[in-house]
């Protein structure tokens, strides 16, 4: 198992210090779509997708209030599809497609691999592409999925994974990656679980935002809690489910590693191996 940590899509919201905590008010913050690119024993697996060619190709789909609040760079260099490409893969080695939820900047980069099974809570299905659940106007891009991918759909329920109901994503081929409900930023939010010698990262998605908020004091920038609270679907259940990882950091940390998707801090540490490090001291 070899994991690699993708920025695929770096956001500069005005507001610095409101948004990363630190730095000026009318300095550009820097939040990432941070990706997991994983050689597993079922070929290529991508979590996440971050921003897509697609997206940046026709910036509009994204949504012009979007576009104006985080003012995304939209490089195409950046894009997974490059970067695997940078990587001497091809597209189509990517056989699995991980999301955590459905959200224009996690699912913008699915129709880049075409030939990708794409794994999904069934909850966040019926909600981003049936409509079965009636999502908040304009909460998803449907331009993203119109290809028709194939999906594989998960419901609540599975092996236990300390504390929480996990399902193995890839079955017995590969035991080892885990979609762990985490329900809140949306009904079908889903964590992604890896182990990889003896230890798991978790790829937390939109559970939470900033690194302090797993800390025992948590807290949040400003402007980054109201994007929070404006993005929750269910927040009683965010909450919790931030407590519920917050008590498996404190409990676990020494062998569980909790990312999330924006924080660059948590990125940066996890492409620089500093997480690693800190788990081994």
């Amino acid at each position: 198992m070899r994991i690699r940590h993708l920025n695929t899509g770096t956001m500069c919201p005005i507001g610095k210090r409101l948004v990363n905590g630190t730095g000026g008010i009318f300095q550009r913050g820097r939040m990432v779509c941070h990706c997991l690119l994983v050689e597993s024993n079922a070929g290529l697996v991508l979590v996440d997708t971050g921003i897509g060619l697609d997206d940046i190709a026709d910036p509009a789909r994204l949504g012009r209030r979007w576009v104006r609040q985080t003012t995304p760079r939209l490089d195409p260099a950046e894009t997974a599809v490059r970067q695997i490409k940078a990587l001497g893969f091809s597209p189509d080695d990517v056989r699995h497609v991980l999301l955590t939820h459905l959200d224009r900047d996690h699912a913008g980069g699915v129709p880049d691999f075409p030939k990708a099974k794409v794994h999904v809570h069934r909850k966040e299905y019926e909600m981003a592409v049936t409509c079965q659940i009636a999502p908040p106007p304009g909460r998803y891009i449907t331009a993203q999925w119109r290809h028709g991918p194939d999906w594989a759909f998960y419901d609540q329920g599975g092996e236990d994974w300390f504390g929480f109901k996990g399902v193995r994503a890839l079955g017995d081929r590969e035991p080892d990656i885990l979609m762990i409900p985490l329900p809140g930023h949306t009904p079908g939010h889903c964590g992604i679980a890896v182990r990889d010698k003896g230890r798991w990262l978790l790829h937390a998605g939109d559970a939470y935002f900033h690194h302090a908020q797993l800390d025992a004091t948590p807290r949040i920038p400003f402007v980054l809690g109201i994007f929070q609270r404006r993005a929750d679907i269910d927040r009683a259940a965010r909450i919790q489910n931030q407590e519920r990882l917050r008590a498996l950091k404190a409990a676990h940390g020494g062998t569980v590693t909790i990312i999330n998707s924006h924080d660059p801090v948590d990125y940066e540490a996890c492409r620089c191996g500093r997480h690693a490090a800190a788990a081994a001291a």
